[in-house]
């Protein structure tokens, strides 16, 4: 697999990287293991995980086959802070980027995942109501001591991400090293301001849902399966705003450019997710092993010029 530059930085990327939001609840050990054996045969590096993802619990997971199974030095490991969740789950989560909260569940991430440091730290969302200035400053605090290599922002509009490097750059040290956004052929709105934003700035940008939430696989064409994370009380909110209609064309062109290709939409839908310009990596995550394997099969995959021009034409975002 080939392994990119982030931004202007020293550190490399593989082009696809594995999510974890489902370990330790709907995917367990034994299936993560299997998922990261699967990973890393295929020369991935980029683990994707954070705080917040199973109220810790990935984490813990990603921790133990640290201790047992794999070596901290095989992977690039990404995790993210500033979303406050109750292992009880009598309040909702809640953004929170405070210097105090970032730094408590930066160094609780750390325990967890058994190492002393993050090649990458991202503050997960968007905080209202804390300066931006307050939560750069956990971010340099966190590469000074050591306990992360690299920082950025997820989720976050283009002006605050723009807003957040232009703080970093006053201090010394690496600077923003990238944004990490939804980016998929159903969520392209990345490409109008943070992709010209990033080339000009110089952090990377990581996407991640490169299969549409799952929804550009096909599976939900005619129904939702009942094993399918559409189904799942814990994610069907997730995959549902892209079950409305108005998606269903772009789900039968990925379909209709993956029959004439003679492969799977999951391939089409990574494939051109993985090349689009601007974009470092893109992260999938599955539900099972097998799963993760039908979608790195698109690490060949290039897609003609004509096809992707269709695709682009059929999914391009509104001005």
């Amino acid at each position: 697999m080939e392994q990119r530059r982030l931004g202007r930085t020293g550190l490399r990327v593989s082009a696809v990287g594995l999510g974890t939001m489902t370990w330790g609840r709907d995917t367990d050990e034994i299936e993560a293991r299997d998922q990261l054996d699967v990973f890393l045969d295929a020369g991935g590096t980029l683990l994707d995980t954070a705080a917040s993802y199973c109220e810790g619990l990935s984490e813990e997971v990603i921790g133990s086959l640290l201790r047992e199974h794999v070596d901290r030095q095989d992977l690039v490991l990404v995790s993210k802070a500033g979303v406050r969740t109750w292992r009880t789950g009598e309040r909702p989560a809640a953004a929170d980027a405070s210097r105090g909260t970032l730094l408590d569940t930066l160094d609780a991430s750390l325990m967890r995942l058994g190492t002393d440091h993050l090649d990458l730290w991202l503050v997960q969302v968007p905080d209202e109501s804390t300066p931006m200035e307050e939560t750069v400053d956990a971010l340099r605090l966190a590469v000074a001591s050591g306990r992360t290599r690299y920082v950025g922002v997820s989720n976050h509009p283009a002006w605050a991400s723009v807003h957040a490097a232009d703080l970093l750059r006053e201090h010394a040290g690496p600077g923003m090293a990238a944004v990490e956004v939804e980016h998929s052929l159903l969520a392209r709105g990345a490409e109008r301001e943070l992709l010209p934003a990033a080339q000009v700035l110089g952090f990377g940008v990581i996407g991640y849902a490169p299969l549409g939430r799952g929804v550009l696989s096909g599976k939900y064409r005619a129904t939702v399966p009942a094993d399918s994370r559409g189904a799942s009380p814990h994610l069907r909110s997730y995959v549902a705003p892209y079950l409305r209609p108005g998606f269903e064309g772009v789900v039968e062109a990925v379909a209709t450019a993956a029959a004439g290709l003679d492969r799977r939409p999951v391939e089409v839908a990574l494939a051109w997710a993985r090349e689009t310009p601007g974009i470092a990596a893109t992260i999938v995550g599955a539900r099972t092993p097998g799963q993760l394997q039908g979608a790195l099969a698109a690490g060949d995959l290039v897609l003609p010029h004509q096809i992707r021009r269709a695709l682009d034409d059929v999914t391009a975002p509104s001005a």
